[in-house]
This record gives structure tokens, sequence and C-alpha cells, in this order.
């Protein structure tokens, strides 16, 4: 086996670590077991090595084979000067006795062979014929391995390195590559500390540099004997490098650690620059703990603009030194995960800004209105793309009514929401208007030719009356709503499907039913019930088995909890049923009932103030809630007062008995009143303001026929 061969596997291990404690936020470092022995021998297992090669055909028993090329005879010297010198791609066994069923490691991961201890060589360098190395020119001693191509092993693994930080894509999947690609393969242990906050993309960061330690990472206490590693039998002690790092670090401006990032490059933290800045970085009490010599690298992070941290790569006491070269690498991995980050920082804006932008599209609370119970739900297409064309929208109208719309517009890019936020707000518009469901429809259809000539939707538009117990809905290309009963019975609403909004020419049509009380409507765009693995028909069917299905478990005298209705319709979807954003809409029908309405027609005459009086004090006595007849009295008379004096047709009084009192006159004048103050002089233009002073709350809305006024009281 070529012991240079590489493959790319995880370098660290996410068993539990004993004598690690989960609350420090270092991590611990180095906790790592004596090499192990292989029973009967005297000799260590080898890190890494060609060692246990087959039994050349003809040899005696224990023999490895002395006239092979590149092994060596048992009393540790090389084979047949004739054949050549051993082949600088092979290592030795563990020694003397090594026979044929000799355990042969596999490699290290990510390239780089794991360093040997500090009395071992990682790889002696090559020979000359007169038995000296090469390099050095000093003595070999017999069983010493054979050297390794060090540059190629160091090529392969900064590439298997940055391939594995580069699959992140954000900015802990990224630090947690760098220190899984390093540890253990190129050092023991890693501190990664970044810029605290981080600056995204171009924008100049305020205050001081504070960098904070993110993430370490350290060799485990165990490892796999099967990948060549020998478990621990006892516990470790612990390492002097466990106490290195310290959670937050002001870097003051012409310090040495200043300077040090300032150079940009990887440097030994023996040079006098970086063992003055290592105090200022670990702190007073962990600064000691680094060990001395070239065994700790400083590697300033460098993003696109400026450093944005740095890592500090730790080798132990007891191994060997880096060496010159792996400057190159610490430079290496540390400019890939620095660039890493800075994508990952914009990549992370981004997805906030789209966050905020469905967010703010789409309604942050859904209003209480008499009569209904609402619950929603929004789910974006992906991680990946988290805005969308999906929207819905529940707006209170006049009478105790309430419009319910969802829509879908083509796609699920920001495109598609900014077009869905201007046809919801043009649909609220026109709701103000107290339109029609279909002129609505129409209206917005105009609005969409207006913004392009590919500016499609589908959108279904209802309003529901809780006096009259009726739903009217009107439908763009959408798919049909879902009406789950009292006992049970889920139907597919037979509405006329219409075409999508954005076509032009189009007319839509309206249908009213009927809203039982405790019935469910629910509104979804197609992403709930469409996907690649089944139409929408098909979707719709599985949708309408489900609430059935969670209709029976509540029984048929009493509907399921509705925003857990909402989450047993989302646990249908399949990991494969995904392909676009989701949204939903669920209306439980209260209803008011007939005895808690109150309604009459008064002519717009002098008298008809008196009369509203009368009326509404005897709606009270009915009702038992005589303490409030005094206020409503007042105020009644006082609205009453404002529309017949301007109205030539007759004024509705309307007393609606809730969890509050609610009070609609309405009348033919489309001019909405306005509270203003009276002067002292003026006879008139005070009965507003003791409708703001006394109601819970008031309001006016505008008619196609006219206006209504309304006002609401707490109940006693």
């Amino acid at each position: 086996m070529d012991s240079t061969r590489v493959t790319e596997q995880p370098t660290s291990f996410e068993r539990p670590q004993p004598g690690v404690t989960p609350a420090d936020p270092r991590g611990a470092l180095l906790h790592t077991p004596p090499p192990a022995h292989v029973p009967g021998t005297g000799a260590a297992l080898p890190v890494q090595g060609s060692g246990g090669e087959p039994p050349v055909p003809g040899a005696s028993p224990g023999s490895t084979g002395a006239s092979t090329p590149g092994t060596v005879a048992p009393d540790g010297t090389g084979g047949d000067p004739a054949d050549g010198p051993a082949s600088e791609h092979s290592q030795l066994g563990s020694g003397q006795g090594a026979g044929p069923d000799t355990h042969r490691p596999r490699p290290a991961p990510e390239g780089i062979p794991v360093q040997p201890a500090a009395g071992q060589d990682r790889q002696a360098p090559a020979r000359a014929p007169d038995g000296k190395e090469r390099r050095t020119g000093q003595p070999t001693q017999p069983g010493r391995p054979t050297p390794m191509r060090r540059d190629g092993d160091r090529l392969r693994f900064v590439g298997a390195a940055t391939r594995r930080i580069a699959r992140g894509i954000d900015l802990d999947e990224i630090v947690m590559g760098l220190c899984r690609a390093t540890v253990p393969t190129f050092s023991d242990a890693i501190l990664v500390y970044l810029r605290d906050p981080l600056p995204v993309g171009d924008e100049r960061p305020t205050g001081p540099l504070v960098l904070r330690l993110r993430r370490t990472d350290r060799i485990p206490a165990e490892r796999d004997t099967e990948g060549g590693f020998a478990p621990v039998a006892a516990p470790p002690e612990p390492s002097e490098l466990d106490s290195v790092g310290e959670e937050l670090c002001t870097v003051r401006p012409g310090s040495a650690l200043a300077e040090v990032l300032r150079g940009v490059r990887p440097v030994f933290t023996d040079a006098p620059a970086a063992r003055a800045a290592l105090p200022e970085l670990l702190g007073e009490d962990g600064a000691p703990a680094v060990p001395d010599g070239q065994r700790a690298i400083l590697a300033p992070l460098r993003g696109r603009r400026r450093v944005i941290g740095a890592a500090l790569f730790l080798r132990r006491p007891e191994r060997i030194p880096f060496e010159a070269d792996d400057l190159l690498v610490a430079a290496q991995l540390a400019t890939h995960s620095a660039l890493g980050i800075d994508k990952a920082v914009l990549y992370g804006r981004e997805a906030y800004i789209a966050d905020e932008l469905q967010r703010t599209m789409l309604p942050e609370n859904l209003p209480r209105c008499t009569g209904v119970r609402l619950a929603s739900r929004y789910l974006p297409a992906a991680e990946t793309a988290r805005v969308g064309g999906d929207w819905y929208d529940a707006i209170p109208l006049p009478g105790s009514r309430v419009a319910l719309v969802v829509g879908d517009v083509m796609g699920h890019s920001m495109t598609s929401a900014a077009i869905m936020g201007q046809l919801r707000t043009t649909a609220q518009t026109l709701a103000g208007l107290d339109l029609p469901p279909q002129e609505v429809l129409h209206h917005l259809d105009e609005q969409a030719q207006r913004l392009g000539v590919d500016r499609m939707a589908t959108c279904l538009y209802a309003v529901y009356d809780p006096v009259a117990h009726r739903i009217t809905i009107a439908n763009a290309g959408h798919p049909p709503p879902i009406l789950l009963e009292l006992g049970g019975r889920a139907e597919v609403l037979r509405v006329p499907a219409g075409a999508p909004i954005g076509v032009g020419g189009v007319d839509f049509e309206a249908v009213e039913l009927d809203a039982p009380a405790g019935a469910t409507l629910l509104l979804y765009t197609d992403g709930l019930v469409e996907s690649r693995l089944r139409d929408v028909w098909t979707g719709i069917e599985q949708l309408r088995e489900k609430l059935a299905a969670t209709a029976q478990l509540t029984g048929p005298d009493h509907p399921p909890p509705l925003e857990a209705l909402c989450d047993e319709v989302l646990d249908m979807l399949g990991p494969g049923d995904r392909d676009d954003d989701i949204a939903l809409l669920a209306a439980r029908f209260d209803g008011i009932a007939p005895n808690d309405v109150a309604y009459w027609f008064l002519e717009p005459e002098d008298s008809a103030p008196g009369r509203a009086r009368r009326l509404a004090r005897r709606a009270l006595s009915r009702w038992g809630m005589e303490d409030l007849s005094d206020s409503v009295e007042l105020l009644v008379s006082e609205v009453v007062t404002n529309a017949v004096r301007y109205a030539t047709r007759p004024v509705t009084l309307r007393l609606l008995r809730t969890d509050v009192l609610r009070c609609e006159v309405g009348d033919d004048v489309p001019q909405l009143p306005r509270l203003r103050q009276a002067r002292a002089t003026d006879e008139g233009g005070r009965g507003l303001y003791l409708v703001n002073r006394l109601a819970r709350r008031w309001g006016a809305t505008r008619l196609s026929t006219g206006k209504v006024v309304w006002f609401e009281l707490n109940r006693g």
C-alpha cells in the first residue's frame, strides 16, 4: 500500500470526550493518549506505514522478504544493495520480529501523516549510499522509517482542507470545516478568533477591534482502533494547553498583536513579535502554556477588505515542531477560511434582508374580528429561497364582516415578493371601499397588467358575514378552499376557477354559500397540495382526507383547535413535497347568534335621535346590560343626529352583543366624519369628541352606498 495515498475523511470526532467540561466555551484542547504498543514487542505501533506486507513466496516464517526492494531485514538494515535504495514511498514495520500478521495501520486522513512524538521522527530524510541523511549529513539509525514526499503530502492536504472549508455555507460550517480539516492532521489543537461584530461587505467597522474566541478543537481522547488508534486505558493527564485561550480580546492600536495582524502573514510564536502578542490574545495566564519553539503558528485571517480574526495552530511539547513550509500551509488555510467567512457573512445578511422583506410583506398579527377566529402559517420554498410570492390577509370590513384573502404570484424571488406586496396593498385598499369580491379581483387584474405583461398571480377573495352566517367567494385561478364542518365532514367548495390575475379581459364570478357556526374554512396556496410527486387534485384530496381525519379525533361536537389544525395540515408534507412556498389561512366561523343582534331603520327626521335612544334602551334591558344604558343612549343620540342631518334615505342602527357591545349607524352620505376641537362659541362639533372619550374605540368606514360610523363599549 502506498503510504502517500490520500482519502478525504473526517479529521475530528464527535464522541463525548472524557475530562471535558461542556460548559467551557473554549472546549478542552488536548487529551491525547500515549502511543499504543503491540503485544509481545517492545516497539510502538507505527503511526502510518506499509509494514505487515505479505511474506514473499519461499521465505521462511517470520521473514519479511529481505530481497524485496523497499523492505528491511530483521536486523534493521536494508535489503540487498543490488536492489537499490529503499523506496521513499514505504515505511518500516514495528521492529524486529515483525511477522506476516503484523498490523497494517491505515493512513491518516487528509493527506499528511499524523505527527510522531519528539523522540520519533516523522519521516527520516533519504539516506545517502554512505549511510548518512542526505539533508543533514548525520548518521542514520537502523530501523528508522524511510522518507516521504512531504511537498506532495502538503499539496494534497491543502487541497482536501480547502475543499472541506469551501463546502460550508454559513459561518459555523466554515469555522468547523477549518478546525476539523487541521486537527489532528496538521496540528494537535486550534483556536479560532473572529472579529466581534464581523463587518459586512464594504461597511467600515466602528469602535475598537475586538476578537472573540469562536471555536476550538483538539485531538480526541480516544480514537477508533480500526483506524489505527488504540483506546485509552486510563484517563489522560490534563495538558498544559487546556488553559490556553480567553473568550474576548481587545486589540489595542499599536500593540504587538495589532502589528502581527497587520502583517497578515502567519508567524511562529517563538518570533519576538508573536511572543509579545500572545499575552494580549490569550491572556496572561494562557500565554505561558503555549509550547516553546516552533510548535505554534499564529495566522491572521484577512478577508476581502480587512483582518477579521486569527487562528492559532498548536502542537504539544512532546511532538516535533512545525517546519518552515508549514507556514505556507497555514497561510493557505487562513486565506481560504477568511474569504469563506466573508462570503458567509454576506450570505447571512442577504438571508436576513430576505426574512425581513417577507415578514413585512405578510401581516405581523391577524386582526381580532367579531364572530371569527383566525390562524395562519407561512413556509418559504427552501433555506436558499426565503422570499416568495405567496401571501394571505384578513381585513375587517364594515358590519362586523371580514375579508379573507390568499394569493400566489408566480415564482419565489425578490421580484415575486415585490409584486406580491403591491397586489396585497391594492387588495387592502379595494377592501376598504367595501367592493364585492368579483370587483376586487377585477381591479387586481387591472393592477397586475399595469405592473407588467408577465405579472401573473392567482388569488381567492372571500367575505364572511357573521350575522347572516354566509360567505361570498370569488376565485382567480386559485385552488378551491376546503370547508370542514362541525361533524367532521370535509368538503372541497365548488367555486368557479376563473382566470389568473394579469391575463386581462376576463370576468370573475362570485358565489354565496352557507357558513355554519363551528365550521372551518381553509384557504391555501398550491405549494401545499402540488409537488413533483403528486398533481394538484391528488394533493387537494389528500388535504381533505387529512382534515376529516383530524376532525374525527376531537369528536362530532367539538371542532379541532385551530392552531393545532394548521400544524397537522403542514405535517402532511413529505421530504420531497417542498417545491414552492406555502401560505395557509384558517378561519373558524363562530358567527353571531340572532338573539345577539338588534337592527332598525330610522327615517331621516328630527324625531330619529329620540327613537334611537328608546330602541337602544329596550335592547340593553333585554340583554341585561342596563348599566350601559346612559353611555349608549348618549353616544347613539350624537351619532344618529349627525347622520340624519345630511341623509336622504333611511338611517340604519344595529347593536351587536359579543365580547363587547358594538353599535353601528349607517347612512347614504359618503363623507367621513373627522374629529375636531370645537371652540367655546360653537353650538355643535362636540358629538365625536364625546364618542372618542367614552367609547372603547370607534371608527368610520366608507361603503359603496354611503358610510358606517361605529363604536364599541366594554361589557360590564
